[in-house]
């Protein structure tokens, strides 16, 4: 006897075998290597005036299927509360201030942004991160409270993954973007509160949204493209002048240094980019009643926003004559905040929206003595073509934790991205 079988389309990447799925990093002989071995999805959705969050079990849980429910904080809450996280972590790590004086100190001075190198300072860094830790586990639990059956059961099987032993990739698909890698589990369940947060514990990444298209084909090259967008005036920060070095040794390199430059190259239907990195400052600008949205400027007075590369990209977007799909580091403060949903889209999210492999960015004001480290670090790895960017930014937080007790590695998001390696065949 014949049955029908019930089957539901979560993804259609190959849009209906009409083109090539992209090809993710987790099916790649070393993905093993990575140290993940499965995949967690989760999503929140507008649901009237709440919202609804799904999560899809991952594989070898025992227990395949959707979990979902209502949860009982509002939007405003969610976002009101995220944004205090960030705040927490910029005025207590970046901007802290040294008030007794001490051995290689100034009085005033900002001992955990002046220095990547935090060692000797463990006796302030280690009970700070212990209360990063507690306000990253009170955010999630705000995320899951409430007294729902169901909302119950869903906190009790998503804690449960994301507080156990295995490694995961986690995919969070949300209007509502929130610091996802510095929220964290029970530190008390932990062996110390560095392992607590979800950024040290898996590889996180803000789901894309939407589907994707074709792009126009490059064809096989022998060294990688890319361009150092960057403002000049950032050349003397430490570390700076050897990413420019890396860059130039590794890659087909680029160099912008102002708007115009980097105007005219978005301007074109195929960019012949297989990495952005944008060295430069990251600042919001006042758009009247749409708030404010983030722009960065290279080393003229323009800034360089989300509406403006749209503007640029206007009669490529989605087209198969067409190309955009670097990998980017917009390397600038706080250009991984995200605009609230119907609010003109920030500069990362664009790039995203245009087809961008993905964007890492910081999420608060970031020292620039870390950012070069941070950026030089990442580079390194990432032009091997040999690791994707999601297991490049997990290894560089447990990095920057094990090897210098400096928390900021934290604070990059990666916005889509998380399965991308440097591929030179198109």
């Amino acid at each position: 006897m014949t049955h029908e079988l019930r089957v539901e389309v979560l993804e259609d990447p190959s849009h209906g075998f009409s083109g090539v799925p992209a090809q993710r990093g987790g099916d790649a002989p070393d993905a093993a290597a990575d140290g993940c071995h499965a995949e967690l999805r989760v999503g929140l959705l507008p649901a009237g005036t709440g919202v609804l969050m799904y999560a899809m079990s991952p594989s070898g849980s025992g227990a395949r299927g959707w979990h979902q429910a209502y949860l009982e904080v509002s939007p405003e809450e969610l976002m009101d509360r995220a944004d205090r996280l960030l705040t927490i972590w910029r005025d207590d790590v970046v901007h802290r201030r040294t008030t007794e004086p001490a051995p290689g100190q100034r009085v005033g001075g900002r001992p955990l942004a002046e220095a990547v190198d935090l060692s000797e300072l463990r006796d302030v860094t280690d009970p700070l991160v212990s209360r990063l830790a507690d306000e990253g586990y009170d955010l999630l639990q705000v995320v899951l409270d409430g007294t729902g059956y169901d909302l119950g059961r869903f906190r009790e099987f998503l804690m449960g993954e994301l507080a156990g032993e295995r490694q995961l990739r986690i995919s969070f698909d949300s209007e509502w973007q929130l610091p996802w890698s510095m929220l964290a589990v029970d530190p008390a369940g932990c062996a110390s509160p560095w392992e607590a947060f979800l950024g040290h514990r898996h590889q996180i990444e803000q789901a894309r949204t939407g589907y994707g298209w074709d792009h126009a084909p490059l064809g096989t090259r022998e060294r990688a493209s890319v361009s150092l967008n960057k403002d000049t005036t950032l050349d003397d920060v430490a570390k700076a002048d050897e990413v420019h070095k890396l860059l130039e040794e590794r890659s087909v390199l680029t160099v912008r240094t102002l708007a115009g430059e980097l105007l005219a190259a978005l301007s074109r239907p195929v960019l012949q980019e297989d990495v952005m990195y944008f060295w430069c400052h990251g600042h919001f600008v006042d758009t009247g009643a749409a708030g404010q949205v983030l722009a960065v400027r290279l080393s003229d007075t323009e800034d360089i926003d989300g509406p403006v590369v749209r503007r640029k990209r206007r009669s490529y977007f989605r087209s198969t004559q067409s190309r955009f799909r670097p990998f980017v580091l917009l390397n600038a403060c706080d250009s991984a905040r995200a605009a609230r949903p119907g609010r003109l889209k920030h500069l990362g999210q664009e790039l995203v929206d245009q087809g961008a492999d993905g964007v890492l960015a910081p999420q608060i004001e970031i020292p620039e003595l870390f950012a070069a480290e941070y950026a030089y670090a990442f580079l390194d790895r990432y032009l091997t073509g040999t690791h994707t960017a999601g297991a490049i930014g997990q290894w560089l937080v447990r990095h920057f934790a094990r090897d210098f007790h400096n928390p900021l590695a934290l604070v990059y998001s990666l916005n889509g991205g998380l399965y991308t390696r440097l591929d030179l065949s198109s």
